[in-house]
């Protein structure tokens, strides 16, 4: 079937066109939901959260732009809207924001991916939330701000924090298998 057909029937509650773009689109909205959350259970329950919403809602899309796109900002925002009432952002000073804004990660060629998304994974929540909505997914900070009702200079100093917590795994990791490698 082609897209456009799977999402008029799904449009009209067809359970069979349904599963069929839930079967398409699942494994691509799952590695987004799972870089917003801090393990894969929370992940697969975004994902299910995702869905019902996409069901529910995909009456409002009106073949204007990326389906994908419209699904994907479902997920993002469903996660976002998981963690929103759980207060853990940081309020910070523009000193204390200087203070961090040179802080930069390394480019990790010599850690695996996998290890990398499970560092990520291991971040405190809301600059684990910052760090993939800015260096994965491409929001900017304004963007971050509102959609996660933070400041701007919240955003950047989540983000800032993110990257030092970051480099401090990647050098861990790098220390831990060079002197295994010995």
């Amino acid at each position: 079937m082609v897209y456009k057909d799977i999402i008029t029937l799904c449009q009209k509650n067809d359970r069979k066109a349904q599963r069929e773009l839930y079967e398409t689109i699942s494994p691509k909205l799952y590695g987004s939901c799972l870089r917003y959350a801090p393990n894969e259970a929370e992940a697969k329950d975004i994902l299910q959260d995702t869905f019902m919403i996409i069901f529910e809602k995909i009456h409002q899309f009106k073949f204007k732009g990326s389906f994908e796109g419209w699904c994907k900002r479902i997920a993002v925002n469903t996660a976002l809207q998981r963690y929103r009432g759980i207060k853990v952002f940081d309020l910070v000073n523009q000193d204390q924001l200087e203070d961090l804004e040179g802080v930069e990660i390394e480019e990790p060629d010599d850690v695996p991916l996998k290890k990398l998304l499970v560092m990520v994974q291991e971040l405190p929540e809301r600059y684990r939330l910052v760090f993939t909505m800015y260096v994965m997914d491409g929001y900017s900070h304004n963007e971050i701000a509102e959609m996660m009702k933070i400041t701007i200079g919240t955003s950047k100093s989540n983000l800032a924090r993110a990257r030092q917590h970051l480099q401090m795994k990647v050098n861990t990791w790098r220390e831990y298998n060079n002197s295994n490698a010995s």
